[in-house]
This record gives structure tokens, C-alpha cells and sequence, in this order.
């Protein structure tokens, strides 16, 4: 009786840590997520305001395509607010450089929409 308890206790804690690990585990990528949000881009200004919780972050464009469409919509001045959605991943801002005073900054990995219409429900 003592070996079957046993059995089932290291059966039990490997389904466990096989479950950890792969829940965990995504090959040390962060997580890729949608984000809705206001961004607004200038010399030296790049955030993202985020809809559903109103927290603001610098962003980094890994895509190429943020930065090209919002200036294809040729404002007369900069930081103009645009509605953006985008798959990308929140990361910890680094301690130098223009995004630095931000606690996390989105890393834009594909444009999904862009445009200069802001929702009136989309945002608070």
C-alpha cells in the first residue's frame, strides 16, 4: 500500500511540473497580446495609451509599419493621437534612452488597424 501512495504522489507531481513547464514556458518570448489604445508619435515622443486600463507605455516598432502609416497620414503637427489596435509585447522599458521614464514599453510586432477616428467608446 505504501509503494501505490508513493506511485501516485511522483505520477501527481510529474503531470504538475509537465503543466508548469509548458504553461510557462514560451521559449523566453514574451507573450503576444492585442493592444487598443491612443499612440502618438513626434520627435522624440512614442507612446500608447492603453484603453482598457488608461496605463501609458513607450513603444518600439519591430513591424516597420506603426511609424510609416501614422506618418502617411500627414498631420500638420506631431503627437497626434491616433486609435491603433496592434499584436505585440509589453517589456520592461530600459534605465537609458528616450523610453526610459516609462515603467514598460510595447513592442509593436504587427499593425492590425490605424486610424485618425478615435472611437468614443473605444477609450475613457
Amino acid at each position: 500500500m505504501q509503494v501505490t501512495r508513493v506511485t501516485y504522489i511522483v505520477i501527481g507531481l510529474a503531470i504538475f511540473f509537465a503543466v508548469s513547464s509548458s504553461c510557462n514556458n514560451n521559449g523566453g518570448k514574451a507573450r503576444r497580446s492585442v493592444y487598443k489604445g491612443l499612440y502618438s508619435f513626434g520627435p522624440e515622443v512614442r507612446t500608447f495609451e492603453d484603453c482598457d486600463n488608461g496605463h501609458e507605455f513607450w513603444v518600439t516598432d519591430s513591424s516597420s509599419q506603426l511609424e510609416l502609416q501614422y506618418s502617411r497620414m500627414n498631420f500638420e503637427k506631431p503627437y497626434e493621437p491616433v486609435y491603433i489596435e496592434v499584436e505585440g509585447t509589453k517589456e520592461p522599458s530600459g534605465k537609458d534612452g528616450l523610453g526610459s521614464e516609462y515603467d514598460s514599453t510595447l513592442v509593436v510586432k504587427k499593425v492590425i488597424k490605424i486610424t485618425k477616428e478615435i472611437p468614443a467608446d473605444a477609450c475613457h
